[in-house]
């Protein structure tokens, strides 16, 4: 867990029971403190919890957006259940995303994930992963296997996500209901567009937004509120709260043509 400058404490959502809304922390140093769950976010993995105690310091969030490929980083956790481990290693790779199950009927994928190779084992999602300057920059999520660590960073979307967290407990999300994957723009209308590749539609959920503006199976998307969609995590992006409730545009090449549809997004639930 990490304390953030707010009071709150920041961890992964897996470790967060959904049956118990409080809980019991220790630290190493031997003191212990109860806590309540303000809020958990099963689709960026991020949850955050209220101390009730005190005297504590509080971590540096630093911007997960300067980290580079190389950089030296810190993992900080309970590995197989020893207490307060750090381990060191590098950032392997940077915009990664994680595959993170399905649920409620959406596909969840973590998105823009730090890999570093430092030693993460069970226990150690929740803990911080800092940098050089003992910075938080991210917070540890998954073991993908041996000398594969994977980290939610901090950075301006993530923020987003903690400050609704604690001001509201949740995180509001427009979805459209589709399962789709990327696929290349055929070379006849490419040209028309700014993007070399679009979203192809693989299914279309019953009772959806996307069934109720007509959406079909191989349709492609190529842009939503006159946006470009050029993969499925940009078409993630543009899901935000404001887009829920309000006819928005969505262009869509099918059987070799252009077509506009109107589309109301709802509101994502777990």
């Amino acid at each position: 867990m990490v304390l953030t400058p707010d009071g709150y404490l920041l961890t992964s959502a897996h470790v967060v029971s959904r049956r118990s809304s409080t809980g019991r922390a220790s630290l190493v140093d031997g003191r212990e403190f109860d806590f309540s769950v303000v809020g958990a976010d099963r689709f960026s993995d991020l949850a955050i919890l209220r101390a009730d105690a005190r005297d504590l310091t509080a971590a540096e969030l630093g911007d997960a957006e300067r980290l580079r490929v190389g950089q030296l980083v810190v993992a900080i956790g309970n590995p197989n259940g020893f207490a307060g481990s750090v381990t060191a290693g590098v950032v392997s790779a940077l915009g990664r995303s994680l595959p993170a199950g399905t649920r409620g009927g959406h596909r969840r994928v973590i998105d823009n994930v730090i890999q570093t190779d430092a030693a993460l084992n069970p226990g150690s999602s929740g803990g911080a992963l800092v940098n050089s300057r003992g910075e938080v920059v991210g917070v540890n999520t998954a073991v993908a296997g041996i000398g594969l660590g994977l980290a939610v960073p901090i950075n301006a979307a993530t923020r987003g996500v903690i400050g609704a967290l604690m001001s509201e407990g949740r995180v509001r999300r427009a979805y459209l209901g589709i399962a789709g994957g990327p696929r290349p723009l055929p070379p006849r209308v490419r040209s028309r567009f700014d993007i070399d590749a679009a979203v192809e539609v693989v299914e279309v959920l019953p009772d959806s937004p996307a069934a109720r503006a007509g959406l079909r199976p191989e349709d492609l998307i190529v842009a939503v509120d006159d946006k470009p969609t050029a993969s499925v995590y940009d078409l993630q992006r543009l899901m935000v709260a404001e887009l829920i409730g309000t006819a928005i545009p969505i262009t869509v090449v099918r059987d070799g043509r252009e077509l506009e549809l109107s589309l109301v997004p709802a509101e994502m639930t777990e």
